[in-house]
């Protein structure tokens, strides 16, 4: 499968952990987006349900065993060149996740891995529509077994 200008849109998983106020972030360690503050995860594989590749990649990233607790946003990330041709493409499956084992330490793709205040997340220069997952997934964990989210917090900010 080829990540970069790819024939068809790249289904891939994200996982939202929580530790009282703080949530989990990864240095993103390749393209797209090498060197900067995300969440944890990659792309599905074939014959891999989204909930078991959530569970793999934070492991692969993050050393951490998590419960998947529920889907928070699906979302697109396009990623074009300076000639405007779609490099990368990916559909987004991102879950609030809980952890249940392991100690924090970066592996696999991630440079670094911490867990980071909720107010200082503008300081790690996290991208807008993460920051609106994050959010999202804050208000689920909040609000358990809710259906539908307050106004803007489902509002894309791309």
């Amino acid at each position: 499968m080829n990540r970069k200008y790819p024939d068809h849109p790249i289904v891939g998983v994200g996982g939202i952990i929580f530790q009282g106020d703080q949530v989990l972030l990864i240095k993103r360690g390749k393209e797209p987006g090498l060197g900067q503050w995300s969440i944890p995860g990659g792309v599905v594989r074939p014959g891999e349900t989204l909930k078991e590749a959530v569970v793999r990649e934070i492991l692969e990233e993050t050393h951490l065993k998590v419960e998947v607790l529920a889907l928070a946003k699906v979302l697109e990330r396009i990623f074009r060149d300076p000639d405007g041709r779609v490099a990368y493409h990916y559909v987004l499956a991102d879950f609030l996740c809980q952890p249940l084992d392991g100690t924090l330490q970066p592996d696999s793709d991630a440079q670094d891995a911490r867990f980071v205040p909720l107010r200082d997340l503008p300081s790690y220069e996290v991208v807008s529509v993460t920051l609106e997952v994050i959010r999202r997934a804050d208000w689920l964990r909040k609000n358990p077994g809710a259906e539908i989210p307050p106004p803007g917090i489902g509002k894309s900010c791309d």
